[in-house]
């Protein structure tokens, strides 16, 4: 994870700051910084969206393709995910670092979003057994200011909310198979519900309180930080405490219930935004990547 140095003053000064309720850049413990939403922003994906949340940017693409269902799950389509960690992000990228990055940023998203609680994954199955959709979901890390499990779950989200797959057509051969036909029809398509698609709320204990959208200055102060996945009815889906500070009983209840607190409360406004973009059609201006 990117990271910075920061000397004892100014540590004691954020500390202090956190105490009464009041961040360097002004914002309250549970107040998120000015984030940006924009998707449809790369032309050869079924869907994606970018994220800017503060100076932390975010790029996902999704790519619907046929495969076959898992074993265990004849009648379930999955998703794959792959994050790159890109050096131009920050210089602590390059090789190793961005490889475990990536990897344990990717093993989290599957814990969070593959899942039946998640997505409706029977929606995906095309022939039980036979053949599923594959959502292979690419996520990009433009630029890093902390907070890179938030931005990712909205980006995410958004880009699901984007996608839009090709009808199937299921029809059988003179020899008894059955064959797959795909709509050329644009407005042929399936969409994915991502009514119970969740969003990540990072909540990191500096001090004796907990902030939620930390930026590297405050990471540094941080002890321990606690990840929350939570759905539009407050539901909490997936938590996991990471660094290497612990927490106690007392604050891990407290940070849980902020979590679900401030992740109920992202979703509303999300697919607002969403629904009002998409309303645009063509009238919107694209200013995207390859847009």
């Amino acid at each position: 994870m990117a990271t910075v140095q920061v000397s004892e003053a100014e540590k004691v000064y954020i500390l202090h700051g956190i105490r009464d309720d009041l961040r360097v850049d002004g914002r309250g413990c549970e107040d998120y910084r000015h984030m940006e939403v924009e998707t449809d922003v790369v032309s050869n994906t079924d869907g994606s969206a970018k994220v800017t949340l503060g100076h932390t940017a975010v790029l996902v693409g999704i790519k619907a393709e046929i495969g076959k269902p898992r074993p265990l799950i004849p009648n379930e389509g999955y998703l794959e995910f792959f994050v790159d960690c890109s050096a131009n992000a920050t210089p602590e990228f390059e090789g190793r670092g961005g490889e475990e990055l990536g990897t344990e940023l990717s093993n989290i998203l599957y814990k969070v979003f593959n899942n039946e609680h998640s997505l409706d994954l029977r929606s995906l199955c095309i022939s039980p057994g036979e053949h599923c959709w594959v959502l292979y979901v690419d996520v990009l890390l433009l630029q890093c200011d902390g907070n890179l499990y938030d931005a990712i779950s909205i980006a995410i989200k958004a880009a699901l909310f984007n996608t839009k797959i090709p009808r199937v057509h299921i029809s059988s051969d003179d020899e008894g198979g059955k064959e797959i036909e795909l709509s050329d029809d644009p407005y042929d398509c399936m969409r994915v519900d991502v009514e119970n698609v969740p969003c990540i709320v990072t909540l990191c204990k500096i001090g004796h309180r907990h902030v939620v959208d930390a930026t590297l200055q405050e990471k540094a102060c941080s002890v321990a930080s606690l990840i929350i996945s939570v759905t539009h009815k407050g539901v909490i889906t997936c938590t996991r405490k990471v660094g290497r500070g612990s927490l106690d009983p007392e604050s891990i209840c407290e940070m849980t219930e902020a979590g679900r607190r401030v992740g109920k409360a992202l979703h509303s406004p999300l697919i607002k935004l969403l629904q009002q973009e998409e309303s645009l059609g063509k009238k919107r201006q694209k200013v995207g990547f390859l847009g």
